[in-house]
């Protein structure tokens, strides 16, 4: 395992130059997509926990390869295992096996925590190399690799202006919560209260209808025709043949401990 691990962190030093979050930008979007993809496929097939382990260890060395920022991305993880961590929790009680404890009369079982760890280590693993690799791109960027990797062009329509309208909708909230607080308003466990909301939820719906009429109307006054014009240029270069065989070796190297370390039965 420490020749892996070794391994890895020295071709990942190498694919970035040192370290330098330059040599990772200069890295083609579609190779950073595909990569992600395919790590992401392989880590769900994945069921030893050294395999499992190594590939949260892998995911680890590129998010420091991207010189991502500690604390918005621990924030953001511990977003993402604070919405599965019930489901986690449930886990050994709703899997059949050896008891570890009754609670409530209800037997909780080793296998049970056993597949909550491997769900976790999973998610974990694939969430971090989804930030470093796709998380680090622009919206348009990653909008025009999922383009010229042939995906229909309407799911990229929809994640590029879901992207930029997300914060515009947000700002919207945020006006129409402060006018609610300068006429007076105080959220209370009240009818009044309930009725208040939906009266906001009802109005942003509304905006956001209205403000999606004037942005089409706008774009088809600019020539918008349903289809995305591309006016970057794309190019796999010498780096991002590293990119893959680096990549290539990584998920080799996950699937040779999920089959060296497997149990036979």
């Amino acid at each position: 395992m420490s020749h892996v691990l070794g391994g890895t962190e020295s071709a990942v030093q190498t694919l970035n130059g040192g370290g330098s979050f330059a040599s990772l930008r200069a890295i083609d979007p579609r190779s950073r997509v595909v990569a992600a993809a395919l790590f992401a496929i392989v880590v769900v097939g994945l069921y030893q926990f050294i395999a499992l382990a190594v590939a949260v260890v892998l995911s680890m060395l590129v998010m420091v390869a991207a010189r991502m920022p500690k604390g918005p991305t621990l924030k953001r993880m511990a977003a993402m295992d604070g919405f599965i961590v019930f489901m986690l929790a449930m886990l050994p009680f709703t899997v059949p096996g050896e008891a570890m404890f009754s609670l409530l009369g209800f037997p909780a079982s080793w296998e049970g925590l056993w597949q909550a760890l491997r769900i976790a280590l999973k998610a974990n693993a694939i969430v971090l190399m989804l930030m470093a690799l796709v998380g680090t791109l622009e919206s348009t960027t990653l909008g025009h690799a999922l383009y010229r990797l042939r995906t229909p062009e309407s799911l990229v329509h929809l994640l590029m202006f879901t992207v930029r309208y997300i914060d515009v909708l947000h700002q919207e909230y945020l006006r129409l919560r402060r006018a609610m607080k300068t006429r007076g308003f105080r959220p209370r466990n009240s009818l009044h209260t309930y009725k208040t909301i939906g009266y906001l939820v009802g109005m942003m719906l509304v905006r956001a209808l209205e403000r999606s009429e004037r942005v089409l109307a706008a774009m088809k006054c600019r020539g918008f025709s349903g289809r995305i014009h591309i006016i970057d240029h794309m190019a796999f270069t010498r780096r991002d043949v590293w990119f893959a065989g680096m990549g290539g070796l990584m998920l080799s190297a996950l699937i040779y401990l999920e089959w060296a370390y497997a149990v036979p039965y």
